[in-house]
């Protein structure tokens, strides 16, 4: 039977789901284990929290924050556009909220011994056994081997990530404004944004509208210095548009002066040059790089088979030939039945994470409840991208639009998918006061004397291979009374 085949889904739950037993105590319950706390494992989480009844199951989450980060509007954080707060939603504001949260990151699974090792925040390494487990970890930036690239860049991926770039790029202007020295002033005023896709094109265009509006309130300091330059290997800027709002939102940001240099890459990043890989060299203080994501390193370590590094599961998002584990989101190649094309996934996408949680969940409740489960299928409703300030490109359901039309669908769209009510106020707040207020181009000093590059973030030296996994728990065995 392929693994695609919505059958499958079906014969499986027939012949591993437990019968439910009521009145079972705490040490019964089948546990769920959840990892992950993006899109798709916190609509997991409560999906399972609202369909599933106390005396059924026990939920666990492995999360290093009790919050769940809104990531597409990451670029208006750091342009000062919103704060911090507006976009991390908290999991613990709900009177009705149950899971257990293990305050770290997973970073192994056994799935013979079923057990995830998970790192604590405080660096203690706790082996957590399961019943059930739900793997969305999401996915970390994608990098290559180019010389200096994780010592010099910046990222975009995380939220203090998003609050340092902020931070950075301010105190660029502050110490040009202060420098004597004509050849440090322009390396400070010169910015680099490799990556054309969504968040690449998103950072530039918000970020350069900050140090648009911030320059004027430094009276040393020539506009014309200001350079922003957005480069991608690929031939087009964000393909997955269309021809037309590809080349119309190249338009926008080349009237705001942004050079966009495509079919280009970086060869070497030093801390205060960049040299592309066409001969130019560049100086800047500047380089944030976005060129995509990969599979979270978590999927390495159960050695099971993988798409491009994400994990291979059936259309009902089960691994195949391993009773209760789960997978969706961007570490897990999802089959697009929507597509209706051979081998087709699901693009790492929110509103892809968001709908596969949702699904995964009622998969699981429906093998909890001795019942066949459903195959996920679901046909991408359009992209938006915000411009920042009245520029935007939307496709909504196919429908090409620009300017304010495109802008209104795209921070409706953003608005609507907040979770709670808090977040849409306090995003709805910030949009309106920036709009009429504009920035005070505050710096926060946040980590100002620590290293805070690609490399100091996202921790991607933490993981075990499938073999220190396996030693880990065998040990732990052994070890018990």
């Amino acid at each position: 039977m392929r693994s695609g085949d919505p059958r499958a889904g079906e014969w499986r739950s027939r012949q591993t789901a437990p019968e439910p037993q009521k009145g079972m105590n705490t040490v019964t319950r089948p546990r769920i284990l959840v990892v992950g706390a993006g899109f798709a494992g916190v609509e997991c989480v409560r999906r399972l929290e609202r369909r599933l009844s106390p005396d059924e199951a026990d939920v666990t989450l492995v999360t290093p924050f009790s919050y769940q980060l809104y990531l597409p509007l990451l670029p208006h954080v750091a342009a000062g556009v919103l704060t911090p707060q507006s976009i991390a939603l908290s999991l613990r504001r709900s009177s009705r909220y149950r899971t257990r949260i293990i305050p770290g990151g997973a970073i192994g699974v056994d799935l013979e011994a079923k057990v995830c090792v998970v790192r604590t925040i405080t660096d203690r390494i706790v082996n957590e056994p399961y019943d059930y487990i739900v793997l969305a970890p999401g996915s970390i930036t994608r990098t290559f081997d180019i010389p200096g690239l994780t010592d010099n860049a910046f990222g975009m991926k995380t939220l203090a990530e998003a609050a340092y770039i902020r931070d950075h790029v301010i105190s660029q202007l502050d110490l040009a404004d202060a420098s004597q020295d004509p050849v440090e002033r322009a390396s400070r005023l010169q910015f680099v944004v490799v990556g054309g896709g969504y968040a690449g094109t998103e950072t530039a265009a918000c970020l350069q509208r900050l140090t648009h509006a911030a320059v004027k309130r430094y009276n040393r300091l020539d506009p014309a210095l200001i350079k922003w330059h957005l480069i991608d290997i690929a031939p087009k800027l964000m393909p997955e548009l269309g021809e037309k709002l590809g080349r119309d939102a190249q338009q926008i940001l080349t009237r705001r002066g942004i050079d966009i240099s495509l079919g280009v890459s970086i060869a070497k990043a030093a801390p205060e040059e960049v040299t592309f890989t066409d001969g130019r060299v560049v100086p800047t203080r500047t380089l944030i790089w976005t060129a995509g994501v990969v599979a979270s390193p978590l999927m390495a370590t159960l050695g099971a088979e993988t798409v491009k590094g994400r994990l291979a599961v059936t259309a009902e998002m089960c691994l195949p030939n391993h009773d209760g584990v789960f997978a969706l989101g961007d570490s897990a190649a999802v089959p697009d039945l929507a597509k209706g094309q051979e081998g087709a996934v699901c693009p790492p996408t929110a509103q892809h994470a968001q709908r596969q949680g949702r699904h995964v969940a009622e998969n699981l409740i429906a093998t909890l409840r001795n019942q066949p489960m459903r195959p996920y299928v679901h046909k991408d409703l359009g992209l938006v991208v915000d411009l920042g300030g009245a520029d935007a490109v939307s496709k909504p359901l196919g429908v090409e639009l620009t300017g304010l039309p495109a802008q209104a669908v795209a921070r409706g769209y953003h608005w609507s998918a907040l979770r709670t009510g808090v977040a849409k106020a306090r995003v709805a707040a910030n949009w309106a006061l920036n709009a009429v207020a504009g920035d005070d181009f505050v710096r926060t000093g946040f980590q100002a004397r620590k290293p805070a590059k690609l490399k100091d973030f996202e921790y991607t030296d933490a993981y075990l291979t499938p073999e220190q996994v396996r030693e880990r728990v065998a040990e732990a065995d052994r070890a018990k009374p």
